[in-house]
């Protein structure tokens, strides 16, 4: 599935005028749907979403999504549908990015919020779904461009971009390293441009370098090369570091409340009873 239509990386360009939304308040949704979606699966996700009925809805194109992804994956895997949707719902000033998915096979919830931290999104919960299984890559467009409406906000086209490239790299590394060691490995990185942007090629092979050994990840250097590029690109943006960095901080005090939440303890006390067990069998191996 993962070479099925890669949905949606293009959305909603000169639609629906901006100031139509710039009213929006804390709570209030906005859809993307791909707009060869069929009338029935339209409804359907409408449903999975609870859209209230005057839902504001952003119409996606499949040219939208070759004009944003084109430059990264091979046209023949962005397909010729867009299908896959997404719901921005304002969440309250200073609360950080939240992504939740479902039918999305290739890209983590983590890979979303480290990319649209990237564009600049802040204080927005976020659902991406779509009728059958599909990579993901290509619902990232669209959110995008459905937060810039929703926030009243222009986000420079050379900053959207970035942070589809960001989207595709962090996801082909996925499939070297793991899903969760390639958007921890993002996430470092960032971390540590924010507090000490790199000045040459040399500092910022050694922040990637750095935060490789310290996730306990092995590099090539073909993957070195390939972050140094998209770092590079990313620090000569107009990208506050600044916002990057706390909404960062945001998204790991989020994951703090669930490891201490009752649901959390519950997860960690299962992991713990797993490893006791383990090594119980294994004791009883050699006993």
């Amino acid at each position: 599935m993962k070479k099925i239509v890669i949905l949606l990386i293009a959305a909603v360009l000169f639609v629906i005028p901006n100031h139509i939304f710039a009213d929006m308040a804390e709570g209030d949704m906005i859809v993307t749907l791909g707009e060869n979606l069929t009338e029935e699966q339209k409804t359907k996700l409408l449903e999975e979403m609870e859209a209230p009925s005057d839902v504001q809805i952003v119409t996606v194109s499949n040219q939208e999504e070759h004009q944003y992804l084109g430059n990264y994956i091979a046209k023949s895997l962005i397909g010729t549908k867009a299908i896959s949707s997404s719901a921005i719902t304002i969440a309250p000033s200073g609360s950080g990015v939240t992504v939740k998915t479902k039918n999305i096979s290739w890209v983590t919830d983590e890979m979303y919020i480290n990319a649209l931290i990237t564009a600049g999104v802040k204080d927005a919960n976020i659902y991406i779904t779509a009728p059958f299984s599909v990579s993901g890559t290509a619902a990232l467009t669209g959110i995008i461009k459905a937060y810039e409406i929703s926030a009243d906000k222009t986000i420079p086209e050379d900053v959207k971009q970035a942070a589809n490239q960001e989207m595709v790299e962090t996801a082909k590394l996925g499939d070297s390293i793991g899903k969760e060691n390639a958007a921890a490995l993002i996430a470092k990185i960032k971390e540590e441009i924010a507090k000490n942007k790199p000045k040459n090629d040399e500092e910022l092979r050694n922040i990637i370098e750095q935060a490789a050994k310290e996730l306990n990840v092995t590099l090539t250097e073909d993957q070195i090369k390939s972050l140094i590029d998209l770092f590079n690109k990313l620090k000569d943006l107009d990208i506050d570091w600044n916002q990057v960095g706390d909404q960062l901080n945001k998204a790991k005090d989020k994951i703090s409340k669930f490891l201490q939440s009752e649901e959390g303890q519950g997860f960690l006390e299962k992991l713990k009873q797993f490893f006791i067990s383990l090594i119980d069998a294994i004791k009883a191996i050699f006993s």
